[in-house]
């Protein structure tokens, strides 16, 4: 068999092996930071959402308590805060 044609076929093939590789790591590593990045944004909008979550409760409660507190306390502490 004549080996001059063959080795230059087998490195073309490896170097085409190679070049697939590392465009898959470079991909996939682009994936990886994109996707972490998404996380990280997730749970920032999480986490204002909690807050938004709280304060609401926190004035629902005031409310609340201002519905089913009797009239003549209400007006008192509102006086109070004047």
């Amino acid at each position: 068999m004549n080996f001059g044609v063959f080795i230059p076929i087998v490195a073309i093939i490896a170097s085409a092996c190679v070049v697939i590789a590392l465009l898959r790591f470079s991909y996939d590593k682009r994936a990886l930071e994109k996707g972490s990045s998404g996380n990280r944004e997730l749970e920032r909008e999480n986490e204002m959402l909690r807050e938004t979550v709280a304060r609401l409760e926190d004035r629902m409660a005031v409310l609340e308590r201002i519905a089913t507190d009797p009239a003549e306390r209400t007006a008192r502490e509102i006086e109070q805060l004047r």
